[in-house]
């Protein structure tokens, strides 16, 4: 229930003054009689009118609360609103060559951007979301769901060695073109990560990145890790042994891919970065909701008015019959 003139509220305040007065007029009011003793006094009981005697006025200080409330304007509100909801369609695109088990990123680039990436999609429950990883060659990981369980789960399932090593971020962006460009929400991203330059595959990665404009997909490109010499495991014989390899993706490439597609390009070179990446990815990209709001109103005043002239009422009958006074 809210009021439309709450201010009027106030006035019950009056009340304690009231309740004061009346407490104090009794007092005043009190005869005195001057006896040897008083103990047989207990004995008699006091009379239920004795008893109930403020009634009266108990009656009249609840006429004026309902007058005041009636005054404030209670109003009984009853509201509803409608939301739509619609979301947009993400493909994840994840380089998962060797050079992606480099640990200046910890634990390792690929288990970290799992990781991340594992966070952002648990943030977005309304979107549709998918995977593509690549190396030599690319395939689908997962297609676009709102089972965003299932995804996790795959997602987790990720390694290095699934496909054969190298980097054909072209191949990997045009599979992640395929799988995105027939979906029915308006608003489409790729989320394209890699730490290597484009050395595979038959597709250059402008040239796929040309195929998403025209399809009004917008790609954010994340070139993750160091640059320079980077220590990346490598299976022997004699176990795990450790390879000294040099880190440099394309960072111009990158740059061109994002910008010809209205994205954007980011640069990751340690966990807090690549986390805060995500995280403006998500401010960027809002899911879009529609809320409609309605109300209704009705006016509760007439009720405390009502309360108000019986109570009057009452109060009126028992001061002039059971609690009447004789001069």
């Amino acid at each position: 229930m809210t009021f439309h003139n709450p201010e009027y509220l106030f006035l019950l305040l009056l009340l304690i003054p009231i309740v004061f007065w009346y407490v104090w007029e009794l007092h005043k009011s009190d005869a005195s009689l001057q006896i040897s003793a008083h103990r047989n006094l207990k004995q008699f009981p006091q009379s239920k009118k004795i008893k109930l005697r403020h009634i009266p006025f108990v009656l009249r200080t609840l006429v004026i609360a309902c007058l005041i409330i009636a005054l404030a304007r209670p109003q009984a509100s009853n509201s509803w609103r409608t939301q739509n909801t619609e979301g947009i369609d993400i493909m994840m695109a994840l380089d998962i060559s060797s050079t992606m088990l480099a640990g200046d990123i910890k634990p390792t680039r690929l288990e970290a951007a799992k990781s991340v990436a594992t966070e952002f999609i648990l943030s977005r429950p309304n979107d549709n979301i998918g995977l593509v990883i690549f190396a030599r060659e690319s395939f689908t990981q997962c297609p676009l769901t709102t089972d965003h369980a299932v995804l996790v789960n795959l997602f987790n399932g990720v390694n290095n060695g699934m496909i054969e090593d190298g980097t054909a971020i072209g191949l990997g962006l045009a599979n992640a073109v395929n799988r995105i460009k027939d979906g029915k929400s308006k608003s489409k991203v790729i989320i394209l990560l890699t730490d290597g330059s484009n050395n595979s595959g038959d597709i250059a990665p402008i040239t796929a990145a040309e195929i998403a404009k025209t399809f009004g997909i917008r790609i954010y490109t994340i070139g993750v890790g160091t640059h320079g010499v980077i220590n990346i495991p490598v299976s022997t014989p004699m176990g795990i042994q450790y390879q000294q390899v040099q880190s440099e993706f394309d960072a111009k490439s990158l740059e061109n891919i994002a910008n010809l597609t209205g994205g954007k390009y980011f640069g990751a070179t340690d966990n807090s970065k690549l986390r805060n990446i995500y995280q403006e990815i998500d401010k960027l990209e809002k899911t879009r909701i529609k809320i409609q709001q309605y109300s209704k109103k009705d006016e509760q005043f007439y009720l405390f008015s009502i309360f108000a002239f019986v109570f009057l009422i009452l109060e009126i009958l028992l001061r002039n019959t059971v609690f009447r006074k004789i001069p």
